[in-house]
């Protein structure tokens, strides 16, 4: 089993910064991607980012180039930096890890953290 902990959300403002990390423990040696989701209520979870253990990214148009992945393979953590928030950003973020590839296979979930974004 893997454990996913997420801390860093918050109320910002428009505009604003935010970053997500993501802390993984367990039996974690078999894993490759981990990535990060949104979801707001009425609607499905949403992808966002993904990093492999190799340092391959990937991103959804609706974040490329506002958020940015990172992978501290050491530390077993993976961040998100999220720029220039809008309102629409507004959701709870779910970190994610998998045995293959994000976002086709997630094999474990995170508690999730709720970002919140004022306009």
């Amino acid at each position: 089993q893997v454990q996913l902990v997420e801390s860093g959300g918050g109320l910002v403002q428009a505009g604003g910064s935010l970053r997500l990390s993501c802390a993984a423990s367990g039996s974690i040696f078999s894993i490759d991607a981990m990535g990060w989701y949104r979801q707001v209520p009425g609607k499905q979870r949403e992808f966002l980012a993904a990093v492999t253990s190799g340092g391959t990214t990937s991103y959804a148009d609706s974040v490329k180039g506002r958020f940015t992945i990172s992978r501290n393979n050491a530390k077993n953590t993976v961040y998100l930096q999220m720029n220039s928030l809008k309102p629409e950003d507004t959701g709870v973020y779910y970190c994610a890890a998998s045995y293959s590839v994000i976002p086709n296979f997630v094999h474990y979930w995170g508690q999730g953290t709720q970002v919140t974004v004022s306009s």
